[in-house]
């Protein structure tokens, strides 16, 4: 039946550990090797993965933090603008004022001049037609300086009367 050889377990036994140590060398470490390799580079893959995609959160947050800047800016450009247009209105209607305020003043000045003028003017005239009328009633020239003099105090005395 069955029969147990010594030499036949020996050599079964020494083919089975040769077979072992050849496929151990030849394809264990192969593989084993490529397996290792394969891990590595997909773990390299995978830490440049994690590492752009962390570049690219911070990318995204530099983005939105300079979009953020740039409106606050933005909103900064436009009230210094509006500060700067209602300053420059105000300052515009400030002159615009006292430009008017001027002209008034001027106009009211050259009015009073005119009125002084005239008011002179008419005092001359009627000192003119009071000396004619006293000389034809008197019936003498009364056209001297101390006559004309006395005319004037005489006007002036209404005038500041009134």
């Amino acid at each position: 039946m069955l029969k147990f050889e010594f030499w036949s377990i020996f050599w079964a036994v020494f083919n089975t550990l040769l077979l072992f140590v050849l496929l151990r060398i030849f394809l264990f470490k192969p593989i084993n090797k490529m397996k290792e390799d394969r891990t590595r580079t997909i773990q390299d893959n995978l830490d440049s993965a994690e590492k752009a995609r962390t570049e690219a959160e911070e990318l995204r947050q530099q983005y939105e933090d300079s979009i953020s800047e740039a409106r606050e800016k933005a909103n900064e450009i436009m009230i210094k603008a509006h500060e700067d247009a209602e300053n420059e209105r105000a300052a515009i209607i400030r002159k615009s004022q006292e430009e008017a305020d001027r002209i008034v003043a001027d106009a009211d000045k050259t009015i009073e001049n005119e009125r002084k003028r005239v008011l002179r003017q008419a005092q001359s005239q009627i000192a003119d037609l009071a000396i004619e009328a006293a000389s034809k009633i008197i019936g003498e020239n009364v056209d001297d300086e101390k006559n004309r003099r006395l005319v004037d105090k005489f006007l002036s005395e209404e005038e500041g009367g009134k």
